[in-house]
């Protein structure tokens, strides 16, 4: 499968590059950032992390506000940071709402027409960009991580829960803990996936750390006090249930006066970089799935 550099810059004696292909997945074009630190070559492929987006994002927005190079490229991680949605596909309703549609995937395979031929960011991101970025960048496939904020810490959370052997760790940051109990969540998997509830269930991590739990480190996640949507869309409270009721190790750190922004992953980021890199430093999956 071909890509087509976009813009490569040379960043903390690493490379920051944007990258574009054609996706047999969502049937378009798709754009994606790499971080390589320096340690990567060919003979010494690095650890890899995924960081999925919220909503309004796209891959642009991790690359130029988080301030991750830096402590990326001292511990030799690099950061794939995808779009958050198929785009340019004439759809009815697209682009009719910040909260569905374009740059509002919800890392969900849509299974309910006009979206369920495109809108397939669950398999994207678990299957054909990790195949994508393994064939073309010194990564290591043996040792990948996922981080997520807002809607993005929700996929993080879904896709680790759902396929353990490939994650071996995850974070967050102020992620939609239940989608299937917030008006963001609602909306979006009725839209994709239809009425049925139990396919609801496969995308919101509270409901699957009940039914599968998690053998990996805790899970680690950062939420801000002042967050404008902590009560009505974010609900940590029911991610720290899930996780007892489940016997599941969670590392919930309320971060005073901190909002939604990306002021607030800018000031914790190299926290949870450095926390990956310690469970990304051994090559054998942790999992005994």
């Amino acid at each position: 499968m071909t890509i087509i550099s976009i813009t490569q810059n040379k960043c903390f004696g690493g490379v920051q590059g944007v990258y574009s292909h054609v996706s047999p997945e969502t049937g378009c074009s798709m754009r994606f950032g790499v971080f390589l630190p320096p340690q990567a070559t060919a003979e010494t492929p690095v650890p890899v992390l995924y960081w999925l987006s919220g909503l309004t994002c796209t891959e642009e927005n991790f690359i130029i506000k988080a301030g991750a190079q830096r402590v990326a490229a001292e511990l030799g991680l690099a950061i794939i940071t995808p779009d958050t949605s198929p785009r340019g596909l004439g759809l009815p309703g697209e682009d009719d709402a910040y909260d569905f549609g374009s740059a509002a995937g919800f890392y969900v395979d849509a299974t309910q027409a006009p979206w369920s031929q495109n809108y397939r960011m669950y398999s994207y991101i678990t299957q054909e960009l990790p195949w994508l970025i393994a064939a073309n960048f010194p990564v290591d496939p043996a040792r990948v991580g996922i981080f997520g904020h807002s809607m993005g810490g929700h996929g993080a959370l879904v896709l680790a829960l759902r396929n353990p052997k490939s994650y071996k760790s995850m974070s967050a940051f102020a992620p939609i803990s239940s989608p299937m109990r917030c008006p963001w969540g609602k909306k979006a998997l009725s839209g994709y996936l239809g009425a049925n509830r139990d396919a609801w269930r496969e995308y919101d991590a509270t409901a699957l750390i009940e039914s599968r739990g998690w053998k990996g480190p805790p899970l680690r996640v950062d939420q801000g006090t002042k967050d404008q949507f902590l009560e009505t869309q974010l609900k940590p409270e029911l991610l720290r249930e899930a996780c007892a009721r489940a016997g599941v190790a969670l590392d919930l750190r309320l971060r005073e006066g901190y909002d939604h922004s990306y002021f607030f992953i800018a000031s914790f980021i190299e926290d949870h970089l450095r926390f990956h890199a310690r469970n990304l430093s051994s090559k054998s999956p942790h999992s005994k799935e």
